[in-house]
């Protein structure tokens, strides 16, 4: 072999085996599940990474972090902290809220906020300044403070003393200081919990359209924000109701769901005595499921789920446990479905829900696949009934127990187990029963099966699964409500992973029993161990700026080498 030849053999081999390396690395959950989030997954980041998650929200109390005067900064969320997210791929969303005592005026706003912006004396703006400042780079989404649709000041919850225009203030002064400091930053407006004021949001918009400069500044926001828990159908409702009140004042801008849950009461390590909602952990876990679809449906951009993991400070500012893993750092079993969700949803399109009656049935396009989440709104058992898109199809249910199933006319006819119903609204169950997701390719024969023994028995047009649990009576099964469109989802910007092929998963199904039994025993939940075969939640894809030194360091070497060979011809 010619030294040319030897050297251009030497090259190649170098650079294959770092674009190997690269591309085996697994690296951002955000591209391939970008739409997940979960609260302060800093508290836990192995739990985060595990999740599969792919943005987490950060706090910035003002009173804490310049609790000794306008030089000082001592965030509550240290810079290891927020280094750490972003090192494992999820995106940081900062909120902005509070007032320290040496910044209040006679109303306990903000000294100086109806002042300019360049105004020294808006304490406020600079508050503002000083943190998309810090952070310009590695934080762009800001959160400008939170449910301020919480009039009562006996309420838990309570934060915004002033009036909707003293909002609006707020809001237009950390837009134009946030933007000057940083033109790509993402300002969101707080979120509403519309449950409190239901008129409070369009009150704002009022305020704003009113502004005439608002247009020319986008209206001081670019995505609104939503607190919804406890109810599958008012997530849809409310977020659906939110883009028509901006849809008449003529903005059209996304929404994000950036808190949800359903926080249960009956886990030992976390006894409720005082409760908002009746709801049991295998309730958590079935709502989790369900509120992302009913989200999704309803045309929300991203979600998040409240919390990642229980701190001390939250017995003195909740009543229930919102974590998904316990202090102790063992997980609810909300965890397992919430991991196995963000796996079966990503890369979701667009959605509808078909049936809200005694079923849901919500159907979400993908890349190459169509799943159609559904569960039991009623105490008794319900039948589903699903147009075919292919032949054979996967059905999983929400512990990743999953089985082949193959339609008949044109149909998969699926019997759902009803739902536990420790609390109802209406003729309904608040929480369904137990979720399934029935996944078909977009191209017959796409999607694997099952080969285990035995797997091929299940070919029957209806497919009975083993209840979670049904109390005694039965509610009257009710009129089906009318098919809605499909809502196409926004895309979100920068590069996202391919949709993992979908192989079956082999956990167990639990029983409610078995599920409250896990609680009780205050042991760790099992998670949801990716099946063999199957890709990690994380998929392995190019990475960012490392790779980036890693090719350039390959063709270096590979120049020094040509030098080196050169110079051994010379001699």
């Amino acid at each position: 072999m010619s030294r040319i030849h030897q050297r251009r053999l030497f090259c190649s081999i170098t650079l294959l085996f770092l674009l190997v390396f690269i591309y085996d690395k697994p690296t951002s959950a955000q591209s391939g599940n970008w739409r997940f989030g979960v609260i302060e997954g800093y508290e836990a980041p192995e739990d985060a990474t595990t999740l599969g998650v792919g943005w987490t929200r950060v706090r910035f109390h003002w009173a804490e972090t310049q609790a000794g005067g306008p030089g000082t900064w001592t965030a509550p969320v240290s810079e290891e902290q927020i280094n750490g997210e972003i090192n494992s791929g999820r995106m940081v969303v900062a909120l902005l809220i509070g007032v320290p005592d040496w910044a209040r005026d006679g109303q306990r706003l903000p000294q100086g906020l109806w002042s300019p912006p360049d105004d020294p004396g808006n304490l406020w703006a600079n508050f503002v300044r000083e943190a998309v400042g810090r952070y310009h780079g590695r934080i762009d989404h800001w959160i400008i403070w939170n449910e301020p649709d919480i009039a009562d000041a006996t309420a838990p919850g309570h934060t915004w003393p002033g009036s909707v225009e003293d909002f609006f203030q707020l809001q237009r002064t950390a837009f134009l200081v946030a933007k000057q400091v940083n033109p790509n930053a993402v300002i969101h407006l707080p979120a509403f919990t519309h449950f409190w004021d239901p008129t409070f949001f369009d009150r704002f918009l009022a305020t704003v359209t009113a502004d005439p400069m608002a247009a020319g500044h986008n209206f001081y926001f670019d995505v609104a924000t939503a607190h919804l828990y406890f109810q599958p159908d008012s997530i849809y409702n409310i977020i659906q109701g939110f883009y028509g009140t901006m849809a008449s004042y003529g903005i059209a801008k996304p929404i994000w769901l950036v808190e949800t849950n359903a926080p249960p009461i009956n886990d030992p390590a976390w006894p409720v005595a005082n409760w908002t909602l009746s709801v049991t952990q295998a309730e958590q876990a079935a709502f989790v499921p369900q509120a992302l679809a009913s989200a999704l449906a309803a045309g929300a951009e991203r979600i998040a789920l409240y919390k990642l993991k229980d701190t001390a400070g939250d017995r003195v500012a909740n009543p229930e446990p919102f974590g998904l893993v316990r202090e102790n750092g063992n997980r609810r079993p909300a965890y397992t479905t919430y991991r196995l969700a963000i796996r079966y949803l990503a890369g979701v399109t667009a959605a509808s829900r078909e049936r809200w009656d005694g079923v849901g049935q919500i159907r979400l396009a993908q890349e190459d696949r169509t799943t159609t989440v559904l569960f039991a709104r009623l105490p008794l058992p319900q039948q589903a009934q699903v147009t075919a898109v292919a032949n054979t199809a996967l059905l999983i249910d929400m512990w990743g127990e999953s089985r082949p199933i193959t339609a008949t006319n044109g149909l998969y006819m699926i019997d759902l187990p009803g739902a536990l119903c420790r609390q109802s609204i209406g003729d309904y169950c608040m929480i369904g029963g137990t979720t399934y997701y029935l996944v078909q390719a977009a191209e017959e024969g796409s999607v694997p099966l099952p080969t285990a023994a035995g797997a091929d028995e299940v070919t029957a047009t209806a497919v009975s699964l083993t209840p979670v649990a049904a109390p005694a009576t039965a509610t009257p099964f009710p009129t089906p409500l009318p098919t809605v469109t499909a809502t196409a989802l926004p895309t979100a910007t920068g590069t996202q992973t391919a949709v993992p092929t979908l192989t079956p998963t082999t956990i167990p199904s639990p029983t409610p029993s078995s599920v409250d039994d896990m609680a009780t025993a205050a042991a760790p939940v099992p998670g949801s161990p990716t099946p063999t075969g199957a890709p990690p939640l994380a998929a392995a894809r190019p990475g960012g700026n490392g790779s980036f030194w890693l090719l350039l360091a390959g063709v270096l070497l590979c120049l020094g080498a040509g030098w080196w060979w050169n110079g051994r011809r010379s001699l």
